[in-house]
């Protein structure tokens, strides 16, 4: 089964081919939020260098939020065109759950800080175990000191990724002793760490129609908020 899964929540974009043999590729640029631009351009050199056309794709995933909000509609919108127009399915997996996959190892909790923007963070709480992701708190919207607050007290190490550390490491690391900060290499979204969860998923039967899966915002946009 070949799963093309598509991240562009966050100034990343990332693409990665995945089946059950081995990651066929990925291609990942953090470089100035520009995804329309070089989305589709990513997803022709991958499937070009994996000897593939986008017909041999059968499950399409979509990282579908929180994160930016332009960038998930870009990236939904190229998952439901592809997928309507070779009628296979979509799985939609958690920009929060995708970055905890990144370090599948971790011997604590790990807790995916993105910039929000406000003092804000979208965030939640994870666990491995038995090499299982588990979830430990829902995607959440949080103030920095609200997240501290439910943090603090914990014996775990808990270890934070994601984009919103320039903005926060600092505080976290003053706040919570246990804190571990995550290095920069493993700190971004990565296609490839989203694309297990969805091959894992389509495997099992999880899927979605295109028509069933939307961006996941957690709250309004600003404009929304403030529109008269």
């Amino acid at each position: 089964m070949n799963t093309l899964t598509i991240d562009t929540s966050t100034i990343v974009a990332s693409v990665a081919i995945l089946n059950e043999e081995k990651l066929v590729g990925e291609m990942i640029i953090n470089h100035q939020k520009k995804h329309s631009e070089k989305l589709m351009i990513a997803i022709d050199h991958l499937l070009s260098d994996g000897g593939l056309s986008i017909q041999d794709i059968d499950v399409f995933g979509i990282v579908s939020g929180p994160g930016s909000f332009t960038g998930l509609r870009i990236g939904m919108a190229t998952v439901k065109g592809f997928a309507q127009a070779l009628n296979k399915p979509v799985v939609g997996v958690s920009t929060l759950e995708s970055l905890a996959m990144n370090i599948p190892f971790a011997d604590g909790l790990i807790c995916p800080v993105l910039d929000a923007q406000r003092n804000q963070t979208y965030t939640g709480v994870f666990h491995f175990e038995n090499g299982q992701l588990v979830r430990d708190l829902a995607d959440a919207v949080m103030e920095i000191d609200e997240l501290i607050t439910f943090l603090q007290g914990r014996n775990e190490i808990i270890y934070f990724l994601g984009d919103g550390l320039p903005r926060f490491s600092q505080v976290l690391r003053e706040a919570i002793p246990t804190a571990r900060i995550v290095p920069n290499y493993l700190n971004m979204n990565r296609a490839s760490s989203a694309g297990a969860l969805v091959l894992e998923r389509a495997l099992k039967g999880e899927t979605s129609h295109y028509r069933e899966v939307e961006p996941f915002y957690i709250r309004p946009s600003y404009a929304e908020e403030h529109k008269k």
